[in-house]
């Protein structure tokens, strides 16, 4: 099993017009983001995506990309 704490992510917030949520997007999962009314809101929603993205690769036989180095 992946170990998705190895996964980096990125962050950052809408503009006020646009909703002003905060989104975390994981770069080694290309559409695996998560999104929240907090910083920690989006990032405990990415790493509910980020499991579910790496969950649904593996049911349909694809490869998970190996998390990339952080920093």
């Amino acid at each position: 099993m992946s170990d998705i704490d190895s996964y980096p992510f990125e962050h950052s917030r809408l503009p006020a017009e646009e909703n002003g949520l905060y989104i975390v997007r994981f770069p080694d999962i290309p559409g695996c983001l998560g999104v929240g009314e907090s910083e920690e809101e989006a990032l405990a929603d990415g790493r509910n995506a980020l499991k579910a993205c790496i969950d649904a690769l593996k049911a349909v036989d694809r490869p998970v990309p190996p998390p990339s180095a952080k920093g």
